[in-house]
């Protein structure tokens, strides 16, 4: 193989030309080497667009919402699908999590070769090619603490046939059951004892406790979401209740695990988590660890003044782009488009911009992106009122909901607040 031809091959563990937002010129190196190139986001090393996370940010974030866990006596098990970043998943256990979350078995597994040892799987499982793979990476990793959702009989019944068709002689399978209310789970509380009563005589399934997910009924007003979780509580101590009453809980499925989403009401789900010593709370909050500049930014406002603090979480994800035409007077186009930033929930907000050779600017209040092509991004401002941007400018952009941003870049760089590369992540959504 010619040198050309491995510089472009992939290579687990490397970073190189094969990546975007790489230096194309450059030689492939590993991942514990990006901080001795000494690349800058002001330099001219890297290629643009690239996602950035801010090491600050990233550091408080994580170590402020396990600290927000110990206080309210729950336990953090963050989303791995925001990030799927082995390096992240790490600096969270490191931190203290109890485990991750995840949405599916394939990001199980991937999990799992991160070190994860300890995980829910917040969705439910249904076929039997994915039972299988449970069953093998539990088998595979002895010791594994891991529970999946149910909300219906008739899922009970598919995963009792896979069970025979399989013929394991693997124990039961620990199940939280899901209660819902705009997604997936349990609309009514009947409904949810019968679960749990045929649960108690499975063959493949052991109840372990309960789960919810609040996230699509959050309205980010204090009043109407205070509701919205008593609601909740209610709910989950009444199953409770007639649960323990009927003794559907094996006393070797203590302590009792009761989980909750948590990213955009946090404050609010946590105090329905906690409670006897037999409970374990889960928390699934999974956008804390970057946070964002648009939806989480604003849900977050109502969160800080019900808990008095400032600011509790920091965005940590920018994406960074170059200014490549002004075709007319207060326009820009940007060299990153959809497939380079999250646009989901809102269009990004310019955050900072550098000028040739300048420092780092707070972008101006009045730029705003008014859409985004394939490639490109629609920068405008009133040029009557605003100084505008000029070809060859870098405007770093700040997500809204950044999990859809993530899996746009298979690496981000780590800087610093002197914009200096000085870590590196990679994801593993493909």
């Amino acid at each position: 193989m010619s040198s050309d031809d491995d510089r472009e091959t992939p290579r687990p563990g490397w970073l190189g030309p094969w990546l975007k937002g790489f230096p194309a010129l450059q030689p492939p190196l590993p991942l514990a080497e990006v901080a001795q190139r000494g690349w800058s986001l002001r330099g001219p090393e890297l290629p643009l667009p690239l996602a950035v996370l801010r090491q600050s940010a990233l550091a408080h974030n994580i170590a402020w919402m396990q600290s927000f866990a110990r206080a309210q006596g729950v336990q953090l098990a963050p989303h791995g699908k925001t990030t799927m970043s082995p390096q992240l998943f790490g600096r969270q256990l490191e931190a203290g999590a109890w485990g991750l979350t995840f949405a599916n078995v394939h990001q199980l597994r991937l999990g799992l070769a991160a070190g994860v040892r300890r995980a829910l799987l917040a969705n439910q499982l249904v076929s039997k090619a994915d039972m299988a793979e449970l069953l093998d990476l539990r088998r595979r990793h002895p010791g594994l603490e891991i529970a999946f959702f149910v909300d219906s009989l008739a899922q009970l019944d598919l995963l009792a046939e896979h069970w025979l068709v399989l013929g394991t002689d693997e124990k039961s399978l620990d199940v939280l059951i899901e209660l819902g209310s705009s997604r997936c789970g349990v609309r009514e509380h009947e409904p949810a004892l019968d679960l749990a009563r045929r649960l108690h005589a499975h063959p493949a399934l052991r109840l372990r406790g309960l789960a919810f997910y609040e996230g699509l009924e959050v309205r980010g007003e204090s009043e109407p979401d205070r509701a919205l979780m008593l609601q909740w509580q209610a709910r989950v101590e009444r199953l409770l209740a007639d649960i323990e009453s009927e003794g559907l809980l094996d006393e070797d499925a203590r302590p009792l695990w009761l989980s909750g989403g948590g990213s955009a009401l946090f404050d609010l789900v946590a105090p329905v988590l906690a409670g006897p010593t037999k409970r374990l709370g889960l928390l699934r909050s999974g956008c804390y660890v970057c946070h964002d500049h648009g939806l989480y930014e604003r849900l977050l406002k109502p969160i800080d003044q019900r808990m008095g603090v400032a600011a509790s979480l920091r965005p940590a994800l920018e994406v960074w782009t170059e200014v490549l035409s002004c075709p007319e007077p207060g326009l820009a186009l940007l060299n990153a488009g959809r497939r380079d930033v999250s646009f989901d929930q809102g269009w990004p907000l310019p955050v900072w911009h550098l000028p040739q050779g300048s420092q780092r600017l707070a972008a101006p209040k009045d730029w705003t992106i008014t859409g985004l092509n394939d490639q490109h991004a629609y920068l405008r401002w009133d040029p009557k009122t605003c100084a505008g941007a000029v070809v060859g400018e870098r405007v770093a952009l700040g997500p809204s909901h950044p999990c859809t941003t993530f899996d746009k870049w298979a690496w981000m760089a780590v800087v610093d607040e002197d914009d200096r590369v000085v870590d590196a992540i990679t994801t593993q959504f493909s």
